[in-house]
């Protein structure tokens, strides 16, 4: 799958997007629920701050371990900054690298409505072209079988639900 340039913009507004919301994690919060199986707000951004350094390892061509457990870093905004900087790198060395942006920003918008949910902030206020881009690819790639143990099975989304919400409860979030 190829990757546009409009592919890495949407992808980039989604790191920049979900940045703004680990910086505004105060300690405080680390301990919330979030709609994250079993996850606290501390796990989550775990997971969320190591991810796009995953990323980048497989737009290098690598093999990330995303079984293997984040340890949340105190400095947390500038760590997830780092990664999301260097998976903007992997890109502009490896445009043309498998797989596309298309599921990263997937798993981008969807960690933002997780963690904004958690934090009490509104969904609305996030960029919706980010999580429609992201529905677009995951409603494809994501099957039932496909699913594994990241994802539960696709919940019902209220009529009036927005794009974040929609993606979410496909990606098996109660919405």
């Amino acid at each position: 799958m190829d990757t546009s340039r409009d592919d890495l913009s949407t992808l980039d507004r989604g790191l920049t997007q979900l940045g703004s919301l680990v910086e505004s994690v105060q300690p405080a919060d680390l301990d919330r629920p979030t709609p994250c199986s079993d996850w606290t707000v501390r796990e989550l951004l775990g997971h969320v701050v190591q991810g796009p350094a995953n990323f980048a390892t497989s737009v290098r061509g690598g093999k990330p371990d995303w079984s293997a457990g984040s340890e949340l870093p105190e400095d947390w905004a500038d760590t997830f900054r780092t990664h999301a900087d260097d998976l903007r790198a992997a890109w502009d060395e490896n445009p043309d690298a498998q797989g596309g942006a298309g599921f990263q920003t997937a798993e981008l918008a969807v960690h933002a409505w997780d963690l904004a949910t958690a934090l009490g902030k509104d969904s609305g206020e996030l960029d919706a072209g980010v999580a429609e881009a992201g529905y677009a690819t995951m409603s494809q790639a994501l099957t039932p079988e496909a699913r594994g143990q990241a994802f539960r099975p696709e919940q019902d989304a209220p009529e009036d639900a927005g794009p974040y919400e929609r993606l979410a409860a496909f990606a098996g979030r109660s919405v």
